[in-house]
Parts: C-alpha cells; structure tokens; sequence
C-alpha cells in the first residue's frame, strides 16, 4: 500500500491538514489578526510541506518494504502522528524556541505587545493599576483573572480589589468585591509584583 498513490483531492487534503492544523494553534498560542485562510493557502501547504521534510525519515521508514504488511496498526498509527499529533507540536516548539536567549537576539519575537507576553504567561501577579486620572487600582491578577488579547484592546479583569496604603502597600480586600474590568484606554501603566498569599 502506498499512501501516495490516492486521486488528487486526497494528495490536496494530505498536504492542506498538517499545514491548516499547525496554522490554527499557531494562531491559538501566539495573538494576532484574525488569518484569512483564503490568502494563506500557499503558507498553510508550505507548513505542511516541512512537516514532512522533518518527518521524512519516519515517512521513509513506514514505506519501506513490507512494512504494511507486517506492521498494520503501527503504519496507521504513525500516519495519524504525521497528519494530526505532529502538527500539533510544531507551533508550541517553536513558541518555546522564540524564547532562547540565542534566538531572541538574532529574530523578532513572534508576540506582537508586551501586553500579550506578559499576561500570555498566565502568571499570578500583585497588580497596581494606574490610571490617567491619577487613580490607583490594586488588585489580585489570578487564575480566575483575564487579559485581552491582540488585536482586542486592552482590557484586564482583576478578580480580586485591595485597598492600597499610601506607599503602595497592599492592605486589605475590598469587601463584597467580585473584582474590577478596567479598559486600557484609562490605563496609564500598571505595576506587577511577585505573587505571595497575604
């Protein structure tokens, strides 16, 4: 059996859906404008085109003679790698490679806003907020707490409020409080600190 010898709408879909899958997490890990699929055709094949050259010698491998027919389930199996799980993998390898120092020296990072790599991290902060009007906002960014993502505007919902002292200290919650959405257009800047259970 040779997966290559198929009519031309399945040769189409081998080379569109490890392309169109690594493009959609892609785009699900690093923010971004929404992709127009219609224009990325070319750039969804080309994804699909290194996922075979890297997987090249598995393909290889699984062709060889008489691999089929003594190795059913394992041929299907590494089809299914090839086509779904590898894809899948690309995008968070290269997210996790945009980070070496080595790299980030010599390419421009994938995340288009310090906004977005900061809160992308989905870390727990001491958050003071400060606005145009000269107000101060402190708060707890946590796992129930969200930030927008490019392109959206800037938006971050604090879960928790806390009543701030006069340098800036961290005193008490704010009673009855279900948090704070403040938009970034009243953002002047904002204050993290190291996330430690009062």
């Amino acid at each position: 059996m040779d997966v290559w010898q198929i009519d031309k709408l399945g040769l189409f879909l081998i080379f569109l859906i490890p392309g169109f899958i690594s493009t959609k997490v892609y785009d699900l890990l690093i923010p971004g404008e929404r992709r127009d699929f219609s224009k990325s055709l070319f750039e969804v094949i080309a994804y699909s085109a290194i996922n075979f050259a890297l997987l090249s010698w598995l393909i290889i491998l699984i062709h060889s003679k008489g691999f089929y027919d003594h190795h059913q389930l394992l041929y299907f199996g590494s089809l299914f790698l090839i086509l779904f799980i590898f894809p899948i993998l690309w995008p968070f390898a290269y997210y996790k490679a945009s980070s070496w120092s080595f790299i980030a020296k010599h390419f421009i990072h994938p995340i288009p806003k310090p906004w977005d790599y900061v809160f992308g991290k989905r870390q727990c902060f001491w958050v003071i907020v400060h606005l145009k009007d000269k107000r101060r906002i402190g708060g707890r960014y946590s796992t129930s707490s969200f930030a927008s993502s490019y392109p959206a505007k800037e938006q971050i919902y604090l879960e928790e409020v806390w009543e701030l002292g006069e340098k800036g200290n961290f005193v008490k919650p704010i009673e009855r409080s279900k948090g704070i959405v403040i938009l970034g257009d009243e953002i002047m800047a904002i204050e993290l600190f190291e996330f430690k259970p009062k």
